[in-house]
């Protein structure tokens, strides 16, 4: 089990002064970098955007972005944005594959994840794996849907398992990474994810999400918790 806080005090060694996003000062700052960061980012990752799209296009025709529905900042619905990497009719697939695996059932229904997930195409598993098909959130960022670090984005059939404390994951935008991610992604629990995205929310602040951001490279580099 993740002990939260041992995440909190990895992730700001310094033990500095906390102040919410949520708050005006605390908001507005996380938003300006947020912005810097997202430009800096689209400008100089374009050319690796193209040839991601370039190899979707040839490996499995079809759209090369999936756009999701997912639950933001105040509870507001957004697109969240990602490289395709599963078949098409991957919500038909998923429903077949349901119905007549009783394992898979529970694991999804425990986690909203499958280890072992059919629809995920071979390129698509390296670009999970080094987490490529998170590049298009830049643009999320960008326009205000998401942060760089933030609570993990969930769909609005998650709402109720974070119950009372939806409102701290809706009090700031959630992010392409987060305590979640560095702290085991896919490894974690629900109820664990669920800690630590109102963990952050609630002992958030600048030099925090800087160990965040580096912590990510890590796990991303180490291939660990990624499916």
């Amino acid at each position: 089990m993740i002990k939260i806080e041992r995440a909190l005090e990895s992730a700001n060694p310094a033990g500095v002064e906390i102040q919410p996003p949520r708050s005006a000062l605390g908001g507005a700052t996380k938003r300006v970098l947020d912005i810097i960061i997202a430009l800096t980012g689209l400008s100089v990752l374009w050319p690796l955007m193209l040839m991601v799209a370039a190899a979707i296009r040839v490996s499995d025709p079809g759209p090369v972005l999936f756009a999701h529905e997912r639950i933001g900042f105040n509870g507001r619905r957004f697109r969240c944005l990602k490289f395709r990497s599963m078949v098409m009719n991957a919500d038909v697939a998923l429903r077949n594959l349901l119905e007549r695996d009783p394992n898979a059932a529970r694991e999804w229904a425990e986690t909203q994840k499958l280890r072992d997930d059919p629809r995920v195409t071979r390129l698509g598993q390296i670009l999970r794996e080094t987490s490529l098909d998170e590049l298009p959130q830049l643009w999320n960022v960008l326009v205000g849907d998401m942060s760089i670090v933030g609570p993990r984005p969930i769909v609005s059939a998650e709402v109720r398992r974070y119950a009372n404390d939806f409102d701290a994951y809706a009090a700031t935008r959630p992010g392409i990474t987060g305590l979640w991610q560095v702290m085991g992604r896919s490894d974690c629990t629900y109820e664990e994810r669920v800690s630590l995205d109102v963990a952050y929310v609630r002992n958030w602040s600048l030099l925090r999400d800087c160990f965040i951001v580096a912590k990510t490279f890590i796990v991303v580099f180490a291939r660990k918790g990624s499916y």
